[in-house]
């Protein structure tokens, strides 16, 4: 790996990490975007990532779950993968999916706290309606995702 792809890849695994992933979970990312063959073994993932077979498969199979890899087929018997075509809006999609107990909570905590006690009320409601904002615009902001990947294409 060249030194400033080498860069690239430790600085997304950085941002996994602040996206609350692993770093290993962002060098992968990384490295399967910019590599050549797009799908790599998992020996050649960890050589190119100076980490174990062990972590990369661990990592690569978490990362399938949640759709931003997958993998492909091979004739022999080691695993290869690539990046999953439309990966990190399937990863935001599941996120924004979650909000659902985050607002089920909000609702919780509304129902339970005293009418008498207006300041914590409020902060709770305004929480609350932040993120109905966010799942009430969750589905167009998909939607005006493909139109704009369609227009730049």
């Amino acid at each position: 790996m060249e030194p400033p792809v080498r860069e690239f890849v430790d600085r997304m695994g950085l941002v996994m990490e602040r996206l609350g992933g692993t770093r290993t979970m962002g060098r992968l990312s990384a490295w399967l975007m910019v590599c050549d063959p797009p799908d790599q073994s998992l020996t050649d993932l960890a050589a190119e990532l100076g980490v174990s077979k062990t972590a990369v498969s661990t990592v690569a199979r978490q990362m399938e779950m949640v759709g931003m890899v997958e993998r492909v087929p091979s004739a022999g018997r080691e695993h290869r993968y690539r990046t999953a075509d439309g990966g990190w809006a399937h990863v935001m999609r599941v996120q924004l999916a979650g909000l659902q107990v985050s607002l089920d909570a909000l609702d919780f905590g509304l129902s339970v706290l005293p009418e008498d006690r207006p300041g914590p009320r409020a902060r709770l409601a305004e929480t609350r309606e932040f993120f109905a904002f966010l799942m009430h615009d969750a589905d167009r902001l998909f939607e005006r995702w493909e139109e704009y990947r369609k227009e730049s294409s």
